[in-house]
């Protein structure tokens, strides 16, 4: 435990982080999360961040050394899609049991990786730690370097056990491991002045499939993706970009800072939500690789295509223009999406009532106050009852937010679209755009909103309700 102690007072020290450089040197050792109690970790735990972060990468295993609930609460929580590989897609877990408490389960995960490396043969191994294994004392990090030299594959530890703090905790747990055993252990086959990281898009929903493309109309290879769609080989070399752009910096700003030290690749903090936005990226990555040596004709078709697109995008968009314009949003997010979501909806005429920034950064916050003005309606944490409220008063139009909220909506009545890591629909990028409008017209003008506000008949005292005729009665009727 002391060498997870240690890791994660050094994430808590994170000098990229923006929140940390406002506090003194007590205040960040401290940490900024609360440690939970084991058996209260259960959801939005260390674990489960780690499991989220890393379980994209499509073609290796994902071993959970606990008991089998641990797997079975996070196998698949995010909608991340592959174009390979989809092993990621099986949930593997050495389903730790009472004995094992007792005698310890370190025999039962080397046999576990054993069984998987002969039925599977993955490039590699992930095995994550959880609460109870973490307490009886299993070292995961000896098992897995035993395992490393006897079979010949990676066998990498993610030493993340859900007590020892938040979700966002383990996300930069898991990006700990990736620094410490696979970037920088193999290398491309051959690189281009246009190589680029992406860090923290986690393709939900096949996003990931909407950029690339433009991406490639303008020469850009994406090396590595950390982590969506992604292959192991492709995080093991992604020390060899020469760019990078950082999507999710409250999940992983660690890796990208570390890869800035470790092999100067310069990065920026970007969105590909919304069209000034996803224009933006664009152009900072062109910039950042023209810095680094590519062409300079990067630039001028990079502006074409931003140009192009943009002129495509409005032009789709004069069907919707009158029908959503000053509609009032209420939108249930965090992160990078309480303020990338805002400056999309803004966009296209819509009115944001109020944005939550429970899991946002000081950056984040200040971007909402840029975009939304000082006044700012900016939601730290809002009740179910707060949001049943805002809904029935009609202070919104309809709320966008995951699916834990959805049931708040429709007890108001109103409508709701989901944004969060469930959802089907992609929403990034210049298509997404046009998707995401296209879903907030059809959820608010479905004509069941107007049949479920109508009172019932029974609450109607002057709609006159008729029996229906007795089928018996009726046919003695016709007889006689």
């Amino acid at each position: 435990m002391s060498s997870l102690n240690s890791k994660i007072q050094e994430v808590f020290d994170e000098p990229a982080c923006g929140k940390n450089q406002n506090k003194d040197e007590k205040a960040r050792k401290k940490g900024c999360t609360k440690q939970l109690q084991p058996g209260a970790a259960a959801g939005g735990c260390a674990f489960d961040g780690a499991k989220i972060a890393l379980q994209p990468i499509t073609d290796v295993a994902h071993l959970v050394h606990g008991p089998i609930a641990c797997e079975g609460n996070s196998w698949d929580n995010r909608g991340a899609k592959s174009s390979g590989s989809r092993l990621y897609r099986t949930g593997f877990t050495t389903d730790i049991n009472e004995l094992d408490v007792v005698y310890g389960g370190e025999k039962r995960l080397y046999k576990s990786v054993k069984e998987i490396i002969d039925k599977y043969d993955p490039p590699a191994i992930f095995v994550y730690q959880t609460c109870v294994t973490a307490l009886i004392g299993d070292d995961i990090e000896a098992v897995c370097k035993a395992a490393s030299q006897k079979f010949g594959k990676p066998v990498i530890p993610v030493n993340a056990p859900g007590f020892v703090g938040s979700k966002n905790l383990g996300n930069k747990l898991a990006g700990e491991a990736l620094l410490d055993h696979v970037i920088g252990t193999e290398e491309p086959d051959y690189l281009t002045p246009y190589d680029i990281n992406i860090i923290g898009e986690y393709n939900l929903a096949g996003e990931l499939w909407q950029v690339k493309p433009l991406l490639d109309e303008m020469g850009v290879r994406i090396l590595s993706c950390i982590s969506g769609d992604a292959k192991y080989r492709e995080v093991a070399y992604s020390h060899r970009a020469k760019a990078a752009m950082m999507v999710c910096s409250k999940a992983m700003i660690n890796i990208a800072r570390k890869m800035e030290e470790r092999y100067e690749i310069p990065f920026f903090e970007g969105s590909f939500y919304g069209i000034s936005d996803m224009s933006d990226s664009l152009r900072q990555i062109a910039k950042l690789l023209v810095d680094k040596g590519a062409p300079d004709e990067l630039l001028a078709c990079t502006e074409g295509i931003i140009a192009r697109e943009e002129a495509r995008f409005w032009q789709r968009m004069e069907p919707f223009r009158e029908r959503l314009k000053g509609v009032k949003v209420l939108l249930i997010t965090g992160g990078v999406k309480s303020w990338s979501v805002v400056s999309a909806l803004q966009e296209v005429g819509m009115e944001i009532v109020g944005t939550s920034v429970k899991k946002s950064t000081l950056e984040d916050k200040q971007k909402i106050k840029e975009l939304m003005g000082e006044d700012a309606h900016m939601i730290e944490d809002m009740t179910p009852r707060e949001m049943y409220k805002m809904l029935k008063d009609a202070q919104a139009d309809i709320m966008l937010s995951g699916g834990r909220s959805q049931f708040v909506a429709l007890k108001a009545k109103m409508p709701w679209l989901d944004i969060n890591q469930e959802r089907h629909h992609a929403y990034a990028g210049y298509e997404g755009m046009v998707k995401l409008v296209e879903e907030i017209d059809n959820s608010l003008y479905n004509p069941v909103w107007e049949q479920v506000r109508q009172p019932a008949p029974w609450d109607n005292p002057f709609l006159e309700v008729t029996a229906a005729p007795d089928p018996m009665t009726a046919a003695l009727e016709a007889a006689a």
